[in-house]
């Protein structure tokens, strides 16, 4: 367990849109605006605790389910926190954690032991000649694309626009198909479709604006949409009349939003690590430090050297699940004892 991360991951700013909107339109948007509002007033009892499950691809959600699975065995139960955030593949544990038995999403993980889908039909995983994995070239082609984008931006602010014109730009050139199966994709993943009655925030990013949005179940949005939208990293998802892009462009683990907490525990899959320039404050050790500041008591979770491969260009590896769950379980066993007394 880290209580300081070194190193650093995504996203923050709130901007105001000069985006023409229809009469139509414009609702919808004020009603998430005041969403967002109600979300963060709403998220701050005092002496609570806040688990905050950051993004991390296929791997990242096996290893969160992992680590929540490990620590619940040995007697730490994180599903009773009084705040939860999922952002991106966070987003998805959240929903899945309110809906099932840690243990239960855990062993389906591990019997489905899916073969790598992100290559061509019928092909192992690529490898090198000493027989480490090679990362798959559409994440590649993904990182690079988005590299580009962060390497052009002003700031936070300029490269969430920057990241929404990109996702927009490729939706207009796409058929339309992919937001259906991507919704029906992320159904089958949840074991239930409803919003949990607990408070359960899930982040996303205006793709016309750039504004982050946060979803909770007073939002009037249905938990698989929100859930579609935080996980939308290559396209922009679309809500009604407005379309979202993935919650790790406000900041990939955005534990800020649990100012006001006693206690915050956040899971990171990615380490704490960032792709943006440190001075723009996106990084999980600028958060840790804004929670601190305000009096909460923080504590971090990264996985460990044995499992930190399956992360980063590896992330959407879906061979990899069954082995990232499991080094989350061993970790979360493991950190069991560390965690009893600050969770409580």
């Amino acid at each position: 367990m880290n209580t300081t991360p070194s190193s650093t991951l995504h996203f923050t700013s709130t901007t105001a849109s000069d985006r023409p909107r229809s009469d139509q339109d414009q609702p919808r948007v004020d009603a998430l605006a005041d969403a967002t509002a109600d979300a963060k007033k709403r998220q701050r009892p005092a002496g609570g605790r806040a688990l905050v499950l950051g993004g991390g691809g296929s791997t990242g959600n096996a290893w969160l389910i992992g680590v929540i699975a490990g620590l619940s065995d040995a007697g730490v139960d994180l599903t009773d926190a009084d705040l939860i955030i999922g952002t991106s593949a966070g987003s998805t544990a959240a929903a899945q954690i309110a809906g099932a038995a840690p243990t239960e999403l855990l062993a389906a993980i591990r019997a489905a032991a899916p073969q790598q889908r992100t290559g061509p039909v019928g092909t192992h995983p690529p490898s090198d000649p000493a027989g480490r994995r090679v990362p798959i070239r559409p994440v590649v082609d993904h990182m690079e694309r988005t590299s580009r984008i962060i390497a052009a931006a002003e700031d936070a602010a300029d490269m969430r626009r920057r990241m929404g014109a990109a996702a927009l730009d490729m939706d207009a050139a796409s058929d339309g198909s992919g937001q259906a199966r991507w919704r029906a994709t992320v159904a089958a993943r949840l074991p239930s479709r409803r919003w949990p009655q607990r408070t359960v925030l899930i982040t996303a990013v205006d793709a016309h604006t750039g504004e982050p949005v946060v979803f909770d179940r007073h939002c009037g949005v249905d938990l698989v949409d929100a859930v579609a939208a935080s996980c939308a990293s290559g396209f922009a998802y679309r809500i009604g009349d407005n379309r979202y892009i993935d919650g790790g462009y406000r900041r990939n683990e955005n534990a800020d939003l649990a100012a006001g907490y006693g206690r915050v525990l956040v899971l990171s899959p990615f380490g704490g690590r960032t792709r943006t320039p440190l001075e723009w404050g996106m990084h999980l050790a600028a958060q840790v430090d804004e929670l601190r500041a305000r009096g909460s008591r923080v504590e971090t979770i990264f996985p460990d050297s044995n499992s930190d491969h399956m992360f980063g260009a590896n992330a959407m590896d879906l061979s990899l699940r069954p082995p990232a769950a499991l080094a989350g379980y061993n970790q979360g066993i493991a950190l069991a004892g560390q965690l009893t007394e600050f969770w409580g």
